[in-house]
Order: C-alpha cells, then sequence, then structure tokens
C-alpha cells in the first residue's frame, strides 16, 4: 500500500513567462479528493486534458518524499498526483502501474520525467530548481478510465 496524499487539477497554466513576474492566478480551487481520469486523455478538467501536444503525458507523477525538504505543500510543485511509499523517479519509461484508491485499478504508462523548471525556486524556495532535478516526478498517459482519491492506494506493477 502506498498513500494518495494530493491531487492537483488546474484548468489554467499558471507558470507562463518569467519568474519574477510571478505566476498567474489559479481561477478556482485545484486540490481535490478524487479526481476522474480518462484513459488516452488525462484528467477531466485539467489543462492537459485532451491537449494534443500533451496526450502522451497528460498526468503527472511525483514523491512527496522529494518535497519533503522543500515544502510542506505537496501541491506547489503542480504535479497531478503526489504519492507517498513510491519512487516515481525510478521507474524507466514505458512501465505501467496501476493505483487502485478505491474504484478499482486506473493503470498509467510512464513516458518520459517531468522535470523541474525555473519557476520552482519561485514557488517552493530558492534552490528547489537544481535540487529537484531527477526527483521532479514522471509524465504518464492514462490507460483506463477511472478514479482516484486521496487516501492509500493499492500499487501494481505490469507488464507493458
Amino acid at each position: 500500500m502506498i498513500e494518495i496524499v494530493a491531487l492537483h487539477v488546474s484548468p489554467v497554466h499558471a507558470f507562463e513567462g518569467r519568474p519574477s513576474d510571478g505566476p498567474r492566478p489559479d481561477p478556482g480551487p485545484v486540490s481535490r479528493d478524487h479526481v476522474v481520469v480518462r484513459a488516452g486523455l488525462g484528467i477531466v478538467g485539467d489543462r492537459y486534458f485532451n491537449h494534443p501536444a500533451h496526450r502522451n503525458a497528460a498526468v503527472t507523477f511525483i514523491s512527496a518524499e522529494s518535497l519533503r525538504e522543500w515544502s510542506a505543500d505537496p501541491l506547489l510543485a503542480r504535479r497531478n498526483v503526489v504519492v507517498r511509499g513510491f519512487d516515481v523517479d525510478a521507474l524507466p519509461r514505458g512501465t505501467v502501474f496501476s493505483l487502485d484508491s478505491g474504484d478499482g485499478p486506473v493503470r498509467f504508462e510512464v513516458h518520459r520525467p517531468a522535470h523541474p523548471c525555473a519557476w520552482m525556486d519561485q514557488v517552493i524556495g530558492p534552490g528547489a530548481f537544481k535540487g529537484l532535478r531527477g526527483r521532479g516526478g514522471i509524465r504518464c498517459v492514462p490507460l483506463d478510465d477511472g478514479v482516484l482519491r486521496t487516501g492509500k492506494s493499492a500499487v501494481a506493477m505490469m507488464d507493458a
């Protein structure tokens, strides 16, 4: 068992332009207790849902352990799914895993790392950009429709 610590859905991209100019305000609540996932499309309501440029990377994951030294707020990194007890950065490209938080398993395929950007220093704190290199999470494509909820979750690794 692992824990889904936080779920983040944002309808707009708040980090555009220069970090020194500051982020755009989010238009509404972004923290959720559950999210709806659609196969091949992403998380319903998220800015990358069915976005052609992000179709294979629409859902981002980060390990809470990677953020521990930088922030008490796991949503600041703006990854969709923050997990505890699951080292997502160790998963190679092409890995398929599932999470089941009570509504049935939802499979995800790892496509690439979610590299941190210069905004991390502005939003999380000085040094976070360099400190999160190699620990910024992963970008995945969902392979199933389903629901993820915060709290305990079963995780399973599967053959691709």
